[in-house]
């Protein structure tokens, strides 16, 4: 295959994010516990990428109103003189709070979650979420009578 060919195929990739955690094989966390990580824009050039958002947040889900918070936010972008190099790996550290903690509970769930946008030049965005545990709340299970 000709190097002209490889690159026509390279470019027709869709652009992606990948999100990583530092040396860990849980996704569960203790309040007060460092989450760290990475995270890396594959089929982007630097021409490709105005800005780049990590964020660490938690939502509801269930019945009633959703609710959200943003606990960590990073923002770089090309306009305010940030460098962002597509082939270099983001990075995100923070100390986790004490609450809120993860829950599934039948009428309300609480997630926490690594959220990645990338700002392209054309106009798209591109999300990526990352869900990990915060605490050790047991899930609600629904008991059925004997």
């Amino acid at each position: 295959m000709s190097t002209k060919g490889y690159n026509t195929l390279e470019s027709m990739a869709e652009p992606r994010i990948i999100i990583t955690l530092d040396g860990r094989g849980s996704r569960q966390y203790r309040p007060s516990e460092t989450l760290a990580g990475s995270y890396r824009l594959d089929s982007m050039s630097g021409d490709d990428v105005r800005s780049v958002e990590c964020s660490i947040l938690w939502y509801t889900t269930g019945k009633g109103s959703d609710d959200f918070g943003v606990y960590a936010f990073w923002r770089y972008s090309i306009a305010d003189g940030d460098w962002i190099d597509p082939r270099t790996p983001g990075r995100f550290s923070t100390i986790l709070p004490k609450a809120p903690l993860s829950y599934t509970g039948m009428i309300v769930k609480i997630h926490w979650t690594i959220r990645v946008r990338v700002f392209l030049a054309d106009g798209r965005e591109i999300v990526e979420d990352f869900s990990f545990r915060l605490g050790s709340l047991p899930d609600v299970r629904v008991v059925k009578p004997a």
